[in-house]
């Protein structure tokens, strides 16, 4: 029995290296069975991919690099993840489309919700790529403005290594203390950074619920969308 019918998924780059730089098959493999079981359930699946494996646009501006310019660089590698994650989850025997903000129509569809929708409706999974197609969009906003066009009930923010919010980064503070539940005002409020504050601010604005959740766990996919309790929900409800 599942909570949701429709849900988003945001899948962070990090994830598809495995930590590091580049595609870890074996971990995208992994995942797209678990994607491929949930879709089998029954639950429409939209995904947004981060494409922290081989790009960030603000770590490269830093660099020197012009940010705009370094965000598109982003957006391409955001798109080879998509099509990784694609061909292994239709080695599980479930259909994918995958959709792209930035038009490259050899490899995939231009992003059009309606399409995005029907896909859905008909056990497909949808991969959405190439951010908003805009510089200075993180993918956690993409995900809350994709997740309320297409009309998913959920955005399931799958991390790498982190199984929740927590007020302080578990990696350097290993006193830092986790939240089972926290309002959208919290989180602004204690300037928390696991999600960018634009894509928060929207999924508040529109009463759309996130669940943050360690990836890295087996299973963790599974159990978000049947509604049990893993990680952080945060949510506009007090």
């Amino acid at each position: 029995m599942t909570a949701y019918n429709r849900v988003l998924l945001k899948l962070s780059g990090e994830v598809f290296g495995g930590g590091e730089v580049g595609l870890d098959l074996d971990v995208i493999n992994a995942l797209a069975g678990e994607v491929a079981e949930v879709a089998k359930s029954g639950v429409q699946i939209a995904i947004v991919v981060g494409g922290g494996n081989f790009f960030r646009g603000a770590e490269l501006q830093q660099r020197g690099m012009e940010r705009a310019r370094a965000d598109y660089m982003g957006m391409l590698g955001t798109v080879m993840n998509c099509l990784a994650l694609q061909d292994l989850i239709e080695k599980h025997g479930v259909e994918t489309r995958v959709q792209t903000a930035i038009t490259m129509g050899q490899v995939a569809e231009p992003y059009i919700p309606r399409r995005a929708i029907r896909h859905m409706e008909k056990g497909r999974v949808v991969i959405f790529g190439a951010g908003a197609g805009m510089p200075f969009f993180s993918t956690d906003t993409v995900a809350a403005q994709r997740a309320l066009e297409t009309r998913c009930e959920v955005i399931l923010m799958g991390k790498q290594g982190v199984d929740g919010v927590y007020d302080s980064d578990p990696k350097q503070n290993p006193d830092a203390v986790k939240f089972d539940r926290l309002t959208y005002d919290e989180y602004l409020a204690r300037d928390l950074k696991v999600a960018d504050a634009t894509g928060i601010a929207m999924a508040r604005d529109n009463q759309m619920d996130m669940v943050f959740f360690n990836l890295s766990t087996p299973g963790t996919i599974g159990l978000a969308v049947r509604g049990e309790r893993i990680g952080t929900l945060v949510t506009s409800s007090v």
